[in-house]
């Protein structure tokens, strides 16, 4: 039966006429001065669940809130559905003395209901000793996964409200957030000394909400096309870092996208002016660290939008819950590369060993999220102990467009074979050529080239190796030893599965590799014209061969595939936009452009074609410190060892940059440095090789030119030396 004198309270205050879901229950169990846990997604109503009862009973209520920004809109929206100004304050770092005295003062004299305080700021003795002063209907502690070590978002802070609270004085607590595991539940009410409390938990399925997982590959462009899809629909863009925020917001702006930055590097009027812009609709995207969005409630957030995967599930869900508030369209599109994940390991080497395990286990769900065939909600709400029971949602990338599954069961039992004969010692790139026979210098050197398992996975290449490993990982299967970082073990359910083997899935075309240095993307970008107009692309490749033949040279140095291809989905009709292509530099455009320009701007005409929008994506100054580094540090002859170690990388990041540079257009000369290396008869038989080659493989060289002889490195760099001298 419903308590018509709540609803009056509910319309008097708030003027709403009804409550949603499990809030009056809740409610009710808060003005009765129990403890309570709710665990709601957001746009759920959390707040008004402490809101509501601390307008309704005496005293002040005091509101454990984790960010400034936050404190500062729920005050605002507080203030601005009652009468008087001074029924809600926050007391934190921002405000001046005078300000503070104020708080106080409204506080002392019982005109506040709601006092929102930072964690920090409860640890302060002063405030600590004005609180005792004063009747405190309850605590509510907002945000109350940060109290976990399994959250998305610890702060040791937070582990420190009950000593404060019990100080100050006893009342009900309240804590609420919007995502918690069943671990991180127990572990809120455990610390909170509630674990007597009345749960009120709703559903996690937001189904307006569409999830989409993409490849990171030319990502920038694909991001600025969604937008101008979308155009005037307000978005949230998350990066992992400050640097990585400032240059997407750049170039938005340059590309005519109203965007701004918001990141904790940035003063606090710039931060909350930059907040406040987006929530007038001053500007559609904001780009941000996520730091941004904690309760802030902008309904109508049409898009989410990670640059980066994040680092948990909890994470991801609270920041994709920012889209749809109001019930409508959300969607929800992350971009996955496996490098961040092993990006985001490197970060948590050298933290102690139970954070490494906490943390490794947290990313393990997010890849199995991420590299998964199924059903994205499924996955989702599993996680959070919620079964979803249809087989497909309808409104995500895996059921709109069901992945492709193979049978690998013989290549994991392949693969744990290898990992046990090398004693479990090797990370997953030496594991991964020891499968496939490739005699890199440290194979040789540990002569596991003379291994029964040597070459044993030639069928398959060194990507499909690592989606094995990986996708044996989130089965359990396999693990990575924390301690000793990286190297790849049998569990014992992979014991288990070598004596007695059963049907094993692999995702196929579902490894998101991110795009190399040199503008060849892998897993998920074209190769050949398969994904562009096969038509252009097959007359692009006859205009090449005639242009090849002309110069005497092969026709890959012209332009590589890659390149052909994303002028076959680019259609670029200038010199200016040909230089947007991947692989094709100013030298390259400049060089060999005009006739590939002249050709595509006829077919467009020709075939009424209508280009994509979006075709020139602007980009903001080269911010690559690294490649001019390299350019001069070649200029002054300068070994690649001493390259690599002066910015902390190894030679073969040092080649790839070096191979990028040229393969767009630029001339070095790396003589001095293969001088070195390679006498002069072995130089001449690899340059000879690529003379009279058809393509530019290294491996069809090294298979050609025998790997006793050469190394994948010596091929390589005698390869820069033939794009530059013949092809710049």
């Amino acid at each position: 039966m419903k308590d018509n004198s709540l609803i009056d309270k509910l319309q008097h205050h708030f003027g709403f006429d009804r409550f949603k879901g499990k809030q009056e229950e809740a409610i009710k169990n808060v003005i009765s001065g129990n403890n309570t846990f709710v665990l709601m997604p957001t746009g759920g109503g959390k707040s008004l669940i402490y809101q509501l009862p601390a307008l309704i009973l005496d005293g002040t209520a005091i509101v454990i809130s984790p960010l400034i920004a936050l404190m500062k809109n729920q005050v605002d929206a507080i203030r601005g559905a009652q009468a008087e100004d001074n029924v809600a304050h926050f007391l934190n770092s921002s405000l001046t003395k005078t300000a503070i005295q104020e708080v106080k003062n409204d506080v002392l004299n019982g005109n506040t209901k709601l006092l929102y305080v930072a964690p920090e700021s409860l640890t302060k003795q002063e405030n600590i000793d004005f609180l005792k002063k004063i009747k405190i209907s309850f605590y509510a502690i907002d945000e109350a996964h940060c109290i976990s070590e399994w959250g998305h978002d610890f702060r040791p802070e937070y582990r420190r409200i009950r000593p404060i609270v019990e100080e100050i004085g006893h009342a009900p607590i309240v804590a609420l957030t919007a995502t918690a595991t069943a671990k991180v539940q127990h572990d809120i009410q455990k610390n909170l000394g509630i674990l007597g409390a009345k749960i009120f938990k709703a559903s996690f399925n937001r189904s307006n909400l569409y999830y989409e997982v993409r490849p990171k590959v030319k990502t920038e462009t694909q991001i600025i096309k969604f937008i101008k899809q979308n155009d005037g629909k307000s978005g949230i863009i998350y990066c992992l870092s400050r640097k990585k925020v400032e240059e997407i917001a750049g170039v938005l702006q340059v590309n005519g996208i109203k965007a701004l930055a918001y990141h904790a590097g940035m003063d606090a009027a710039t931060r909350s002016g930059n907040q406040d812009k987006f929530l007038m609709e001053d500007v559609d995207v904001i780009v941000a660290t996520i730091a941004f969005g904690m309760g802030i409630d902008k309904p109508d957030v049409r898009f989410v939008i990670h640059y980066d995967i994040p680092k948990s599930l909890e994470g991801y869900y609270q920041e994709t819950g920012r889209a749809g508030r109001d019930g409508g369209e959300g969607k929800c599109i992350t971009f996955y590369s496996y490098k961040d994940i092993q990006k985001l390991e490197k970060f948590m080497h050298g933290k102690p060993v139970a954070e490494q395990e906490i943390g490794k286990q947290l990313l393990l769900d997010t890849v199995s999220y991420a590299e998964s065939a199924i059903c994205r909600r499924i996955i989702l709400l599993h996680y959070f102990g919620e079964h979803y029971k249809p087989d497909s949602c309808g409104n995500c990338d895996n059921c709109l467009n069901p992945k492709e599954q193979i049978e690998a069961m013989d290549e994991v039992v392949r693969s744990l074979k290898t990992m046990l004969e090398v004693n479990e010692k090797y990370k997953a790139d030496h594991v991964a050529n020891i499968l496939i026979g490739n005699r890199t210098a440290a194979i040789k050197s540990f002569k596991h080239d003379t291994l029964r398992c040597f070459g044993t996975g030639k069928d398959h290449d060194e990507r499909f190796w690592n989606a094995v490993f990986r996708q044996s990982m989130v089965a359990g299967i396999i693990n990575k030893d924390i301690e000793n970082y990286g190297l790849l073990k049998v569990t014992q359910k992979g014991h288990d599965f070598i004596a007695n083997p059963t049907s094993f899935m692999l995702v196929k075309n579902h490894e998101y590799e991110e795009e190399d240095d040199s503008g060849n993307s892998y897993g998920g970008a074209p190769s050949g014209g398969a994904s562009g107009d096969p038509q252009l692309f097959s007359i692009l490749k006859d205009l090449r061969k005639k242009i090849a033949k002309k110069h005497d040279l092969p026709p890959f140095v012209i332009f590589q595939d890659p390149s052909l291809s994303d002028m076959s989905i680019q259609y670029p009709i200038t010199s200016e936009e040909l230089q947007h292509i991947q692989g094709v530099g100013q030298g390259k455009a400049k060089r060999y452009g005009k006739d590939f320009v002249t050709l595509i701007k006829r077919y467009v005409e020709e075939n009424e074609i209508e280009r994509p929008e979006d075709l020139v994506v602007k980009t903001v100054a080269n911010k690559s410190k690294l490649k001019v580094f390299i350019i001069q540090s070649i200029d002054r002859k300068i070994s690649f060892e001493d390259i690599a170690n002066s910015k902390g990388v190894e030679v073969k990041d040092v080649i790839s940059e070096v191979e990028a540079i040229v393969n767009s257009g630029t001339r070095l000369n790396i003589d001095y440095y293969i001088n070195d290396i390679l006498d002069e008869d072995h130089q001449d038989e690899i340059f000879d090789y690529f003379r009279e080659a058809e393509v530019d493989s290294v491996q069809d060289a090294l298979d050609e030119l025998g790997e006793d002889e050469y190394t994948e490195e010596d091929i390589r760099l005698i390869r820069i030396k033939f794009f530059s001298d013949l092809g710049n």
